[in-house]
């Protein structure tokens, strides 16, 4: 019991900090020498880094935020670390912890992105066929709304479906749904804007 308690207490604490690298924040201070918490939607995410540094970082930050999201559930899924009697947990809490992570960084005081990229990374490494039909339809549903925030929350409200519909076990379906919940709740203020008419365009 203390080596399933210890091991689960690594797995959250190793990616939450792995989560917290603020990939945005890094680049675009390195850069550009200002802090892009307080630039447009003020998130370390890569939309806002579009703003700052263009089309070209928006995809270098969303591929790098993807990896920070897959890399702890891959180390997760490890036969070495994984507990037999509870297949799947440990990946799981890794995934929550690492969109925790990048949302409530410890070390931009507990501010954020909005996990779109890193969740499907967690998605990928959990069920690779379901990450790449999330990441299909948020590609779909952007690009032909123009609304990065419209693709991200219809693309994670299908997450739990995905899960379910690949036969995944219910730690995954669980993490699916309570994630793609979290997602949609950070973007409140997108939801206000798109009912509004007043949410930017990712391109005019």
């Amino acid at each position: 019991m203390i080596l399933l308690i210890f091991k689960i207490l690594m797995v959250i604490i190793v990616s939450y900090l792995i989560g917290s690298i603020p990939t945005g924040y890094l680049i675009v201070k390195k850069l550009k020498g200002i802090d892009i918490r307080e630039v447009g939607s003020g998130s370390t995410g890569a939309t806002n880094v579009k703003r700052v540094l263009g089309t070209k970082w928006f995809f270098a930050v969303m591929l790098l935020d993807a990896l920070k999201g897959a890399i702890p559930v891959i180390i997760a899924h490890n036969p070495h670390v994984e507990l037999y009697y509870f297949i799947g947990l440990l990946p799981t809490l890794a995934a929550i912890s690492v969109i925790i992570g990048h949302s409530k960084s410890i070390f931009l005081k507990f501010t954020g992105g909005k996990s779109v990229a890193t969740g499907v990374g967690t998605m990928l490494a959990l069920c690779w066929p379901v990450g790449l039909i999330i990441a299909a339809i948020w590609g779909l549903i952007t690009y032909f709304t123009k609304y990065v925030s419209l693709g991200s929350i219809i693309a994670v409200s299908f997450a739990p479906l995905l899960m379910t519909a690949f036969n995944q076990n219910i730690y995954y379906i669980c993490f699916a749904g309570l994630g793609g919940a979290f997602v949609i709740y950070r973007h409140r203020e997108n939801i206000k804007r798109l009912i509004n008419g007043t949410e930017n365009k990712v391109r005019k």
